[in-house]
């Protein structure tokens, strides 16, 4: 008889929207990757049924709309039998975490962090209390979540250097359970826009990511007016999804701080500008932004955070940014202001910013690391999950618990 073909299922928070997320397109990484061996797939989502679905669709992956708190979705997954579950941030995890395990024991479950939640919190309460972060902050309520759905998973899949080594050092998670694989990208194309050909400054991100609002509302009120001092002439372009009234209020022609409203092309929009800024201040993860300005040959200043998992030593040898990093206003305005003046300057951070594609998010390589990764866990599947001792205990208690609930719910609702 022929071999069954391969099934994964990515149990997505929301519908992928590439053009809008950083997550979505790391989900859509994923995507890729198992369409190229052949495998079948199925994306399923609780959110309501949109065009980021019918985009699924004409990939050619199959789209399910689930139920929370419903045993429709027992049903659903018990016909599916998929291989591999792969679940899209830890609360999609606690959600469905325990039906996949008690329906489809044998399918392996990865958890897909995106980034650690607790990192981004911490970082983000310190910044609002004026506090400096200190690591003791990451002891937090997200932090007792998404590290007991860490446990609970067969795999985790984490995007940074930085969090890798966060969740062993501090967290003393076993690296057994744990898969550093950074954004797998192509080749970029070096045939881009030069320093002539392009102009002004830009920057983008969806507006409901808070980091991306504080960005622009520092852009706004500290570093755009000090770099407008020293270029009087230049424009600042300013690209999001989901844009609030609140973000087009700040556009002011006059000051060439320009609302511009979802980019249609992140590329076009890259190539024309000179730089991009990323004036991060907390946040966590790797910035997908920046990973798009060194694809797309467009030099980049951002802060310590922004660059934060980018610039590893690797091979022996450290990668230099591709563009200039400053952590305070003034510093910042001046690192931008001379970027982009300096063609020198420019043409390097350029080639810098090609190289750290071509190295640490080498799309061939990470997607083979990640892919024998989970046939090795796959494999000898029993074996794992049987010296993860906190990861049985936590899912004997989890299990119970939440499944208690959510019948619960289930109950009340019918």
């Amino acid at each position: 008889m022929p071999k069954k073909t391969p099934h994964i299922l990515i149990l997505g928070l929301v519908w992928a929207e590439p053009e809008s997320t950083g997550a979505s397109k790391r989900l859509m990484q994923h995507i890729a990757m198992f369409q190229s061996l052949g495998w079948l797939i199925t994306f399923a989502c609780a959110a309501a049924n949109n065009d980021a679905t019918k985009a699924l669709q004409t990939l050619g992956v199959n789209t399910q709309k689930v139920t929370l708190n419903c045993n429709s979705f027992d049903d659903f997954i018990a016909d599916l039998k998929p291989n591999v579950v792969m679940f899209d941030r830890f609360m999609v995890e606690e959600q469905f975490g325990w039906r996949v395990a008690n329906t489809c024991p044998q399918a392996l479950r990865v958890l897909e962090t995106i980034d650690l939640h607790c990192l981004r919190e911490a970082r983000h309460q310190a910044f609002k209390t004026k506090q400096t972060f200190h690591l003791d902050m990451l002891n937090n309520d997200i932090a007792l979540r998404e590290i007991a759905a860490i446990y609970r998973n067969d795999v985790s899949i984490i995007i940074s250097n930085y969090e890798h080594d966060l969740l062993q050092s501090h967290f003393n998670i076993d690296p057994s359970l744990l898969h550093l694989c950074p954004f797998m990208l192509e080749t970029p194309d070096t045939n881009t826009p030069n320093f002539e050909q392009r102009q002004h400054f830009m920057t983008i991100g969806n507006f409901r990511h808070a980091p991306n609002w504080d960005a622009v509302l520092w852009l706004k009120q500290e570093v755009w007016g000090l770099i407008r001092q020293q270029l009087p002439k230049a424009e600042l372009h300013i690209y999001g999804a989901y844009t609030p009234p609140k973000a087009t209020a700040l556009h002011n022609a006059k000051e060439g701080f320009l609302i511009k409203d979802k980019a249609v092309s992140v590329q076009d929009v890259m190539q024309a500008s000179r730089v991009c800024l990323a004036p991060l201040r907390f946040g966590a993860g790797i910035k997908t932004k920046l990973a798009d300005a060194m694809m797309f040959g467009t030099p980049s200043v951002t802060t310590n955070i922004g660059a934060e998992g980018m610039i590893p030593e690797h091979k022996g040898s450290d990668l230099d940014w591709a563009g200039n990093i400053a952590d305070d206003a003034q510093a910042f305005a001046d690192a931008a202001v001379a970027l982009y003046q300096d063609k020198e300057m420019w043409e390097t951070a350029q080639n810098n910013g090609y190289n750290i594609v071509n190295t640490l998010f080498n799309k061939e390589s990470n997607q083979q690391a990640l892919l024998n990764r989970l046939f090795d866990v796959q494999n000898n599947l029993e074996t794992y999950r049987q010296k993860n001792f906190m990861g049985l205990m936590l899912n004997h208690h989890h299990h119970r618990s939440t499944e208690f609930m959510s019948r619960w719910i289930e109950a009340k609702n019918a």
